[in-house]
């Protein structure tokens, strides 16, 4: 069997067939690239421990841990740890658009497929949302092993739909998941920005633990084109043509001003912020989850 590290790189894992196949090896891949690492596994916050706070008793903080990493972290028991995740993925029309490679919606999904395969593995209840303009699947979430199938389906037969709403489909994700838990958010977030930061703000009234994945493509991090060329909108089909060398500096402006807007927006009302595009291998993705869950609480 090939080594599972090279899963990592998106422009191989493209070319694995099944989801089920892809989650595995880029989980392995990463897990066994953390030897080494500062972090020793996504159980390091996310499952088995938790940061010190204050209030905290004295005797639960892990001293070999804190050893290890030089920061205070308590033990999470069982019932600390099982909490519901909701993987939330946007299938708008944007997220189908591809330059090289995967579209931003295969990136999102195979991220999202890795991510169950871990909470699954930790005995966590995962469930489903997808939406575009409002919420189209439900799944709720179950910790056995045979969920993941559920979801690996799934998420293996969505595709771009029609339109996009992401503030009013997050303002519906708010209300159904009831319960408190974790929520991941998978979206390129091309929508009004305010009616976004709105239901973000709405989730994080609910209490949730939020994290937002925020997955571009490739070219519109990087703006590669040099000559002439004609840029559509795939949302409303409106058709630009424009110099790309000379739109360059301000459209690169216009997107770091717009990322900055969401990732302050997000740390205001303590919402994970992890901005990826689709040329980012799954290892960096991931370990920038992990510092985010490490660093964010």
């Amino acid at each position: 069997m090939p080594n599972a590290a090279q899963y990592l790189l998106p422009e191989v894992v493209r070319q694995v067939a099944r989801l089920d196949l892809k989650a595995r090896f880029i989980v392995e891949g990463f897990i066994s690239g953390l030897h080494g690492s500062p972090y020793h596994g996504f159980s390091v916050e996310f499952s088995e421990h938790r940061k010190y706070e204050v209030g905290d008793e004295i005797s639960s903080i892990d001293w070999a841990l804190w050893g290890r990493t030089d920061r205070y972290y308590v033990k999470r028991y069982k019932a600390e740890t099982n909490a519901q995740c909701h993987l939330v993925v946007d299938v708008s029309p944007s997220m189908g658009h591809r330059y090289r490679g995967m579209t931003k919606l295969e990136y999102a999904t195979t991220l999202a497929a890795a991510l169950a395969l871990v909470m699954i593995g930790q005995q966590d209840p995962v469930g489903l949302i997808t939406f575009d303009q409002a919420v189209r699947t439900v799944i709720p979430p179950r910790s056995k092993r045979a969920q993941l199938p559920l979801l690996f389906a799934e998420l293996s037969r969505v595709s771009a739909g029609a339109g996009t709403d992401v503030g009013a489909a997050l303002h519906q994700v708010a209300d159904l998941v009831r319960h408190r838990g974790f929520v991941m958010i998978f979206s390129d977030l091309l929508t009004e920005p305010a009616a976004a930061i709105h239901a973000l703000h709405h989730l994080a009234f609910r209490k949730h633990d939020l994290i937002l994945f925020h997955v571009l493509d490739e070219a519109e991090t990087t703006f590669p084109f040099t000559d002439y060329a004609h840029f559509e909108d795939v949302e409303t089909g409106e058709v630009v043509t424009a110099d790309p060398q000379a739109v360059r500096e301000a459209y690169q402006a216009r997107l770091r001003e717009f990322i900055e807007t969401f990732r302050k927006e997000c740390s205001d009302v303590r919402v994970d912020f992890v901005s990826v595009d689709t040329s980012t291998p799954f290892d960096k993705a991931l370990l920038s989850f992990l510092h985010a869950r490490t660093e964010g609480r």
